[in-house]
């Protein structure tokens, strides 16, 4: 079954656009779910605050390659947040330098994500709205201007 996403603009700075998709059926972003899930957790309060450090750093500098674990398969923009060790992850789209779109994530207690439902869960959405996104941008209904993702917010996607 299809599920209907929107996408909405969570920050922006000079350099960057954060975006995240958000599902019909809850109206909340994928990344305000990980962050309502985890912003008062103590056991991961250290990889939250790894993670909300890295997505400011994001904001000052960029969607720089080398802030990002690569996760995903070959062909795929899937990454995932923090860089280094810790339990906690967050799955993100990196579209370019200055557009990054940030999903869900959670604990990863098991060697890869594939091995726990919810990540792979979490993991496949994006990869399908991964997909969908690059079919819209080759067809030109929706354009990159520099930071900014034009035309996704008239866009319902069906992953």
């Amino acid at each position: 079954m299809k599920k209907k996403t929107t996408v909405e603009l969570v920050a922006s700075s000079e350099t960057v656009s954060l975006y995240s998709i958000s599902f019909e059926i809850d109206g909340k972003t994928e990344f305000e779910k990980f962050v309502e899930a985890f912003e008062a957790d103590a056991t991961y309060r250290n990889d939250y605050r790894r993670i909300l450090a890295a997505l400011q750093v994001v904001l000052d500098v960029g969607a720089l390659e080398r802030f990002f674990r690569p996760e995903g398969k070959v062909g795929d923009d899937l990454v995932a947040l923090p860089l280094d060790s810790g339990k906690l992850r967050l799955y993100c789209l990196r579209i370019s330098d200055q557009i990054l779109v940030i999903g869900n994530g959670g604990i990863k207690d098991v060697k890869r994500y594939e091995d726990s439902k919810q990540l792979l869960g979490y993991v496949m959405d994006l990869q399908r709205f991964d997909k969908l996104l690059r079919v819209m941008l080759e067809s030109g209904s929706i354009i990159i201007e520099e930071k900014v993702l034009k035309g996704v917010e008239d866009q319902v996607f069906e992953i």
